[in-house]
């Protein structure tokens, strides 16, 4: 708990006055993608992509695994399989939001089959089988 909060500190702390001069390996293609974003106006410059990137994804580092803390010392709190499902259908606006009990049903066969699954494997699930059903 200590190095996430950790994390989180050197992640507020982050701003322009401290930085370093470091190099990376890149796909061409992406190099090329960030070069025309840059002409197109959508950032400021390689550098400003890059660093907003990696900030990026450390952030979604930390809170993950703020939230693995937080499943663990209270482990009913996590949501099962049927209610990513469900909270993926609502988002989406999936005209299988409404139907829960099947969504959850779906979960249930699909968890046995593939246990990594996660809402949105649900959803095309159930909307395949709801497809074959109809």
């Amino acid at each position: 708990m200590a190095r996430v909060a950790e994390l989180f500190e050197i992640l507020d702390g982050l701003d322009d006055s401290d930085s370093t001069v470091t190099s990376f390996r890149q796909p061409a293609a992406l190099r090329d993608a960030v070069r025309l974003a840059v002409e197109l106006g959508l950032a400021g410059s390689p550098n400003e992509v890059a660093v907003e990137a990696v900030r990026d994804r450390v952030e979604a580092f930390a809170h993950s695994l703020a939230l693995e803390e937080h499943f663990a010392a209270h482990p009913h709190a996590r949501p099962t399989l049927g209610d990513l499902a469900i909270a993926a259908a609502e988002l989406d606006g999936h005209r299988l939001a409404d139907h829960q009990e099947f969504l959850r049903r779906c979960a249930d066969e699909v968890a046995a089959i593939r246990p990594n699954a996660n809402g949105e494997d649900v959803l095309l699930y159930a909307t395949g089988r709801q497809v074959v059903t109809a």
